[in-house]
């Protein structure tokens, strides 16, 4: 009943139309079909526009008010579609969409591309010591891991003390995992053929990298870290269990087995966010290096290098994270004997989390 008179409400608040080309509205739906890879990326694009770290408290406040305006039936005449789109998208850039409360800056989505890119083009100077290798890993590492946990599935209350155990457990071993392919890989070189092809083996990811580019290295390197990263900082998912829902929107139970799948598409998308780092920047770099401006300027390398950075990783972001739909979908067959008696929907959503 309650969503009854909730979508009949919404209704009779329809917003004015207006000559544009925005759909019409829907309370807490995307504004981009979810079905294809197309709609993913384009929904995903306005959830890390950055342009939403400058919106102030007062028109978070208006926008989060004009939502609550337009499902309670009481929307002033003349607002349009995309005056809510607007409104939807500044509250789901901002706020986490199980508390509803505001993620902290650098943690956000629209936040990881600018306070990620410093950290990239550090983690990709030359001639680095092992100090420095290990201050830029730690840094990169806890920004991913509060990103992680800033941006997991909140269904279920977590304590502090899981976060902290979580933090030190991602940190110290993505840490260790990077530093140490990372020294495996800087004395690849120095190895005999029988021992490379040992390591190339057994350590397929790195795969002594170094001799073809230290990009390629290093995103090797990043997607191994990142993978341990996302699973410690959400591990707690995995204990407790993550709320599925019908297509109504009603709680149906909680379940493990849901948080598993949310859990390995994340890291899935973890995989994939270095490859474009991995690809494009050796290609454009090499090429600009040639050029009459960057050879009689050799200072102008690192800004450009940053620049390129910049653009790799925000194209990669929107590519890795659009793989799978936030609120994804799985069938109640594949889910605990409890949850599919629970329901008679064919299919349950869950928040895979970002």
């Amino acid at each position: 009943m309650a969503d009854t008179a909730t979508t009949t409400s919404a209704a009779a608040a329809s917003p004015a139309n207006a000559s544009t080309d925005a759909p019409p509205f829907q309370l807490g739906k995307p504004r981009f079909q979810q079905t294809s890879f197309y709609g993913r990326f384009r929904h995903f694009l306005d959830i890390i526009d950055p342009r939403t770290l400058f919106v102030t408290e007062k028109r978070l406040r208006e926008a989060v008010q004009l939502l609550e305006d337009y499902k309670h039936g009481t929307l002033r005449p003349g607002v349009t579609n995309e005056q809510l789109w607007s409104a939807q998208k500044i509250k789901q850039a901002i706020l986490h969409p199980d508390t509803n409360e505001k993620i902290f800056m650098p943690f956000r989505m629209s936040g990881y591309i600018p306070f990620g890119t410093p950290i990239v083009v550090g983690l990709l100077l030359p001639n680095q010591t092992l100090a420095s290798t290990v201050f830029w890993q730690w840094l990169n590492q806890s920004h991913n891991a509060c990103v992680n946990y800033a941006n997991r599935n909140a269904t279920k209350p977590s304590p502090a003390s899981k976060f902290i155990q979580g933090y030190l457990g991602a940190v110290i071993s993505a840490v260790s995992i990077a530093v140490g392919l990372n020294v495996l890989v800087q004395k690849a070189n120095k190895f005999t053929p029988a021992t490379r092809l040992l390591v190339q083996r057994f350590v397929p990811f790195p795969a002594v990298a170094l001799e073809r580019s230290p990009w390629d290295a290093a995103a090797h390197i990043q997607a191994s870290a990142n993978i341990c990263n996302v699973v410690l900082m959400r591990y707690g998912e995995l204990e407790e269990g993550i709320d599925v829902l019908d297509a109504d929107g009603n709680l149906v139970g909680s379940s493990k087995i849901a948080a598993r799948h949310a859990l390995l598409e994340t890291a899935l998308t973890r995989v994939v966010l270095p490859m474009p780092i991995l690809v494009l920047p050796p290609i454009v770099m090499s090429m600009l290096e040639k050029t009459a401006l960057l050879q009689a300027r050799p200072r102008l390398l690192l800004p450009v290098q940053s620049l390129v950075c910049l653009a790799a990783f925000g194209l990669a972001l929107p590519l890795a994270i659009s793989l799978f739909p936030q609120m994804s979908e799985i069938e109640t067959s594949q889910l605990e004997p409890e949850i599919a008696r629970a329901t008679s929907s064919r299919t349950v959503v869950y928040n895979k989390g970002l």
